[in-house]
């Protein structure tokens, strides 16, 4: 039996992994299924069905048969948002590999990605506790339904010069952190929470989200390429409208403002003097300290709703640790 401790994590992505290795198989037609297998096994981290199954551990799901369904739809489900998404950003690569449809075509991508959607759907509905179905289902549909809404907002905001910080905020909590709340809270459901803990659970996830994406945002301008692996300032250079970007707007004296308004719209062959003047206004308007003290605060609001979960501490200790490896991560 899995007890909680350092280990337990790896041990869950690797039991998540084998579960989701058993479901790939050759069918037909080839062109359909293919792909689908092809994007789940270059999967990351597998960060939300490894919470979806620790919320299955905090509330005495020891064989994980009632939570394993749920892991298995949200990570079909994240895969299919990001096989649409690379699509519609035209992006070729995907976890340093071709994206579907790159490596199939546009029309491969869309009908796969459609499929997947169902199956995320079909896993769902295999969980064994009927009774939380209902509960779960909903969930389900609010957490897609703004996964969604945020792709939009994010599109919209490619072509917007009037993006407000709130308005950002939002974005990524629709488009980020609401499904690593989702995966919470419909794995405390299938585990038998109550609602009020699966609720509990829901906002520490999304609280961690946002802060996790706020740190992402800070490693991009700030971290060390050979420490993250990530192109130091890639956000600047593709002009991304960033908190940090935005924060800075409001902190910066009105020549320095302009300045920065106007250095994002300008795509330089050579983009080392652009990132070096704007990283250097935004140390001047102490973005770093900002975004870390923002980040800090939405953590700790998240530890707040962790700490009121009446489930099993051992494991809430587990959820915690894996919450601040995300959030003190270099890579």
């Amino acid at each position: 039996m899995l007890q909680p401790g350092t280990q337990s994590i790896q041990a869950l992505r690797e039991l998540f992994i084998a579960q989701l290795s058993s479901h790939f198989r050759e069918r037909e037609p080839l062109g359909l299924y293919e792909p689908i297998n092809y994007i789940l096994q270059i999967g990351g981290k597998r960060i939300r069905p490894v919470v979806a199954l620790l919320a299955g551990k905090i509330f005495g799901d020891e064989d994980l048969s009632r939570t394993m369904p749920v892991a298995l739809a949200v990570e079909v489900f994240h895969n299919f948002t990001l096989l649409h998404d690379d699509i519609m950003d035209d992006s070729p690569i995907r976890r340093g590999q071709p994206t579907v449809h790159e490596k199939w075509d546009v029309n491969t991508g869309i009908l796969s990605g459609d499929l997947m959607l169902i199956q995320a759907y079909q896993h769902l509905a295999n969980c064994p506790n009927e009774d939380a179905f209902p509960g779960m289902l909903k969930a389900f549909n609010r957490v897609a339904t703004g996964v969604c809404e945020g792709q939009q907002y994010d599109v919209d905001f490619e072509v917007r010069d009037d993006v407000t910080i709130e308005e950002y905020l939002k974005m990524i909590e629709l488009k980020t952190a609401v499904l690593l709340g989702g995966a919470l809270e419909i794995g405390a459901l299938a585990a038998g929470a109550s609602q009020t803990d699966a609720d509990h659970l829901y906002a520490f996830g999304r609280l961690t989200g946002l802060a996790f994406q706020l740190q992402d945002d800070l490693l991009d301008t700030f971290g060390e390429t050979s420490s993250t692996g990530k192109l130091t300032g890639n956000d600047i250079i593709r002009n991304k409208k960033t908190f940090l970007f935005l924060h800075a707007l409001t902190l910066l004296g009105e020549d320095e403002r302009q300045e920065m308004v106007d250095l994002f719209n300008t795509s330089p062959a050579d983009p080392s003097p652009k990132v070096a003047r704007v990283t250097d206004l935004m140390q001047q308007a102490g973005i770093p300290e900002a975004v870390a003290k923002l980040r800090d605060e939405y953590q700790a609001k998240a530890y707040g709703h962790l700490a009121a979960v009446q489930g099993n501490e051992q494991w809430k200790a587990v959820l915690k640790g894996l919450a601040e490896s995300l959030l003190g991560r270099v890579s």
